[in-house]
């Protein structure tokens, strides 16, 4: 289903993939292994953000929190963004209208 937005998906996935990007070991929610990640070239691994972010998206939808390797991204429906968290420590937020 996804997440209520009132913004262009394209401008969110973009935003939604910088932030994912932010994490370093998000690859692990692909359960990759950290040597396999660094294998992968740089417009590879944007690819899998972007796979990332797309999933987060329609995951967020029926699961407001999911954890990605180290970080939580956090659906807050009353402010309308996606929050992007590394402990306690906001490292993007992305907003969806």
């Amino acid at each position: 289903m996804g997440v209520k937005h009132a913004r262009d998906y394209g401008d969110i996935l973009a935003e939604l993939t910088a932030a994912v990007g932010l994490i370093e070991d998000s690859y692990v929610f692909f359960e990759m292994e950290a040597d396999d990640w660094e294998r992968l070239a740089e417009e590879d691994r944007r690819e899998v953000h972007e796979a990332l972010a797309e999933d987060l998206f329609y995951g967020l939808g029926t699961e407001p929190i999911i954890t990605v390797g180290s970080g939580v991204i956090m659906l807050d429906s009353n402010l309308h963004r996606i929050n992007i968290l590394l402990g306690d420590t906001e490292l993007a937020a992305v907003l969806l209208v």
